[in-house]
């Protein structure tokens, strides 16, 4: 993972240096892996993010603190308990392992003074935080483990807290740099030199690792075992570079973020080795850094796991409504032949001298085909004047069938539409309650029902407001009802409505004032309407946009659902950049 051991001694500096002395003001648990404290500090209050997610542990400060669930989880209540009202007196590591300490002096309920600690373990799906007291206790833990998760290292209340074990590996402050490049150089079998320092070096990340081999070969990647002379200098160099900034704390935050505006990396040092793929950025300071690099997915990953439910109902009523649409469309292609049907009883009619009782089939000259032979296929039960009204009533349910169908495989692809049209608002929620208002649309059109007792919904939420680079104020919807309320209702008729089209997406409104936007803020509505949109990560997307007045909603159509004319279509690529701005 990119945050190793010496980025993790930058993150401590710059805490320590913002955060030691501060008050511990509130502690929240969004959930089950992550805490957030916010802190008195000299420069105002800071929140403190501690996260032992598998996919993204870290601590930082940050600015998008998550949502937090109404009541406290016990592990919370704990730390309220124990650390609330404290002060921190120290940030500390242990060497270049992925493990940060917080001391807190607090008073116990003796109204005695004690120092607790707080730990974090940064080791992918083994991270952890840990409450310790002033015996090396463990008080308690986010994730508690026990014999049924490991037999190696337990983590439960009472017992006494042990390092992670180490990885058998060179400390580069603790060691010359001749002999780190022995040992790196010191390798049984051909492998890349980024593998052997990976191998050799604690506190190094594969990033810095590739980084290194691609400067010591001047871009060209090296065999360990086949090191040259000159290589093997640049080598010594780059190390000892890397070891004054894992000792002075003196390297800059740079994110690495690929064509389509996506972080993909981050580190300590400056990262060459993408060339033109990619654009190195160079972010305030470390806490910034991680804070924007992993907001946008890990906003993603904590409504995936709060919208399971809704997603699992969407999913399941989606697949049923499907399998249904397939039956009658069978069903329909069945009754386009029909017409043989008819004919059938016609020629049954005029051959009736024809008939012998209780034969199968009858074979007749077809009229209506240049009188060429048919043989059409009888019940021996019936009449011949039975069967051919039994031929007249099954054309009859046929076109009737075909009338019905028509109309409920219309209704059905609406509907679909329409779930798709939630799954898009479900892909865009970003927080608690909004789900909670996706949650009350499907319960109003039947796919959820309603629970008794069931708290009053908390008030719903406006929509999303922008301001486009002329001044205009330009508002998109979060879901198909409040796309409703936001063109029905809210906007004025001569407002601009902008939607992507035949894409699902939010409804968005310039507001005009009564004045005509310029084609700057008709892109930019464009651009957070497809941005708001299932095309959210396409190129030249479809939008279509007309005056609110044409909009209009037909009768029983689904939230969200409207008809318009007179519009126009602009071409837009979405683009966080701009969204941003």
């Amino acid at each position: 993972m990119a945050l190793d051991g010496i980025f993790l001694q930058h993150i401590m500096y710059e805490l320590k240096s913002e955060a030691t002395g501060s008050k511990v003001d509130k502690i929240y648990q969004p959930n089950k892996e992550e805490l957030v404290i916010s802190l008195r500090t000299k420069n105002g209050n800071k929140k403190l993010l501690l996260s032992a997610r598998a996919n993204s542990p870290r601590i930082h400060f940050t600015k998008y603190a998550p949502e937090n669930p109404q009541s406290p989880p016990m592990f919370c209540m704990l730390l309220r308990k124990r650390l609330g009202s404290g002060k921190l007196i120290d940030i500390r590591g242990d060497g270049l392992e992925r493990i940060m300490f917080l001391d807190f002096s607090t008073i116990n309920e003796l109204g005695e003074s004690e120092i607790l600690t707080l730990a974090i373990e940064i080791m992918g799906k083994y991270s952890n935080v840990i409450l310790i007291d002033e015996q090396q206790k463990i008080i308690d833990a986010l994730k508690r483990v026990d014999l049924s998760m490991s037999s190696q290292r337990l983590v439960l209340p009472n017992l006494k807290y042990e390092l992670p074990p180490k990885q058998d590996k060179i400390n580069i402050l603790e060691t010359s740099i001749d002999i780190v490049i022995d040992k790196i150089l010191k390798v049984d079998k051909d492998i890349s030199l980024n593998k052997a320092i990976l191998n050799t070096l604690q506190g190094v990340s594969p990033v810095v690792c590739r980084e290194i081999e691609f400067r010591s070969g001047s871009g060209a990647e090296i065999n360990a075992k086949e090191i040259t002379e000159n290589q093997k200098s640049r080598l010594r160099y780059f190390l000892q570079r890397t070891a004054e900034a894992a000792q002075n704390a003196n390297g800059k935050p740079y994110m690495i973020i690929e064509i389509k505006q996506k972080p993909i990396e981050f580190s300590f040092m400056n990262i060459l080795q993408y060339g033109t793929s990619a654009v190195v950025k160079e972010t305030e300071s470390f806490s910034e850094l991680l804070d924007e690099f992993y907001f946008e997915r890990d906003s993603i990953d904590r409504m995936r796991v709060k919208s399971q439910d809704l997603l699992r109902l969407l999913m399941n009523a989606e697949e049923r409504l499907t399998r249904k649409i397939n039956t009658q469309q069978a069903e329909l292609a069945r009754s386009v032949d029909r017409e043989q049907l008819r004919i059938y009883g016609d020629l049954l009619q005029a051959n009736i001298h024809k008939y012998e009782k209780g034969s199968p089939f009858i074979e007749v000259e077809d009229f209506y085909n240049d009188m060429k032979p048919v043989r059409i296929k009888l019940n021996p039960a019936l009449s011949i004047t039975q069967n051919a009204q039994k031929y007249y009533k099954d054309y009859r349910k046929a076109k009737t069938a075909e009338q019905i169908l028509k109309v409920q495989l219309q209704k059905g692809n609406d509907e679909l539409l329409y779930l798709d049209t939630v799954f898009d608002s479900l892909s865009r929620a970003s927080s608690e309650r909004e789900l909670s208002e996706i949650r009350i649309e499907l319960m109003d059109e039947g796919y959820v029902k309603r629970q008794k007792g069931k708290a009053k919904p908390p008030a719903p939420l406006p929509p999303v407001q922008f301001v486009s680079s002329d001044g205009f104020i330009i508002l998109v919807g979060r879901n198909n009802k409040q796309n409703d309320k936001l063109t029905l209702k809210t906007a004025e008729k001569n407002d601009i409505w902008f939607h992507t089209k035949n894409i699902p997406g939010a409804h968005t409104i310039i507001v005009t004032d009564g004045k005509t936007p310029p084609d700057s803020t008709i892109l930019e509505a464009a651009s957070l309407a497809a941005y708001n949109s299932k095309a959210k990560d396409s190129a030249q997307v479809p939008v279509d946009y007309t005056l609110v007045r044409y909009v209009s909603k037909p009768s029983s159509a689904k939230p969200g659902m409207v008809i318009y004319t007179n519009n126009k279509t602009v071409y837009v690529t979405p683009s966080k950049e701009i969204i941003k701005s």
